[in-house]
């Protein structure tokens, strides 16, 4: 009887041979410094902010304008040492993702990912992608241009919105199938998805209604009113409740940039741009006398300036500080942005 009383003290107070529980990784594996990585398109590659690396700025046909003013370059997150930019102006899904598609000369930006873990340990990537695919962000605003420009013309919008959510639909699994090769990609390294954080952030409208007269035109931002109200009120929100999706389907953090321009619209400041954080109709016009260079002569127009970037730059790192699933950039009372718990979208 002695015995067995000993044997269930020794069971009671020592408890039965359990496992040792999971040992806390330290972060992203490998070796090299702690890094922030962007990927995608213009939005982030830093067109319009200026000052475009020398690389990216038509040397051997890259044009995809790389700029030092960009958002990621903007982040101020604790602990990361290193901050890239792959992002490629008018880089589609594709070129995004794993595979053979090329932009501005540049291969896919997963398999430049791919090359970059080998020397640094990546704890964020940020993307922006989608517009350029079946949506055409960019033709949209060309042809709300031309709208403006030939008087016969119907508003662009008569023309766009009857397939716009189509096309926004179609855009998705594309956007499904660039995150899950980042995915790819990082999990082939080692990467637990613990390890670090995968961000899909949405677009700004970068144009809107409060233009004055004077600037509704060749001067500035020559676009119909009722043009502008559409961009503002149904285009930019939808393009944005598709890429929700998208980084729901895929497994990413998203982050609702829909209406963090609101106010601060190019032209919006009208005789003070320095109140706007997208660029104006930009002319570039030592480029017109160059036959290489005359094509992209506006590429920088009605993008993100570098005051634009900043705003982003600090609403990205508030988001990669929190741990929910989404946020929306939205004005603060301080007149900055930050990351509102819940998505603003509609």
């Amino acid at each position: 009887m002695l015995f067995v009383l000993v044997l269930v003290g020794i069971f009671v107070f020592t408890g039965p041979s359990t496992p040792p529980g999971p040992i806390e990784r330290p972060g992203p594996p490998g070796t090299g410094p702690l890094t922030i990585v962007s990927m995608g398109d213009s939005t982030l590659s830093g067109e319009g902010a200026g000052s475009y690396t020398v690389d990216t700025n038509g040397a051997n046909g890259d044009w995809c304008h790389r700029s030092p003013n960009a958002t990621v370059e903007k982040t101020d997150v604790p602990g990361i040492v290193e901050k890239v930019n792959l992002a490629c102006s008018g880089a589609p899904a594709a070129q995004v993702g794993l595979g053979d598609t090329r932009q501005w000369t540049e291969p896919s930006q997963a398999g430049q990912l791919a090359e970059l873990v080998k020397t640094h340990r990546v704890a964020a990537v940020v993307v922006a992608v989608g517009a350029n695919d079946d949506p055409h962000f960019s033709q949209l605003i060309s042809q709300c241009f031309q709208a403006w420009f030939v008087s016969g013309n119907a508003p662009c919008r008569t023309t766009i919105a009857p397939t716009w959510q189509q096309r926004v639909d179609a855009m998705v699994p594309k956007v499904v199938s660039a995150l899950g090769d980042i995915k790819t990609v990082l999990a082939r390294a080692g990467y637990e998805p613990e390890d670090y954080q995968l961000v899909l952030q949405s677009y700004a409208a970068p144009i809107g209604p409060g233009i004055p007269a004077n600037l509704q035109n060749l001067n500035g931002c020559p676009f119909r009113t009722e043009d502008l109200l559409w961009v503002v009120n149904e285009g930019v929100p939808v393009l944005s409740r598709g890429l929700a999706s998208a980084a729901a389907q895929a497994g990413a953090r998203f982050l609702d940039l829909s209406r963090a321009g609101l106010g601060h619209e190019a032209c919006s400041g009208g005789a003070d741009p320095s109140t706007e954080w997208f660029s104006r109709l930009t002319l570039q016009l030592n480029d017109l006398a160059d036959a290489d260079r005359a094509g992209h002569a506006i590429q920088e127009s009605f993008h993100p300036n570098a005051n634009g970037h900043a705003q982003f730059g600090r609403c990205l790192t508030e988001f990669l500080a929190t741990s929910g699933p989404a946020a929306a950039c939205l004005k603060g009372q301080d007149g900055n942005l930050h990351p509102a718990a819940a998505v603003t979208a509609g």
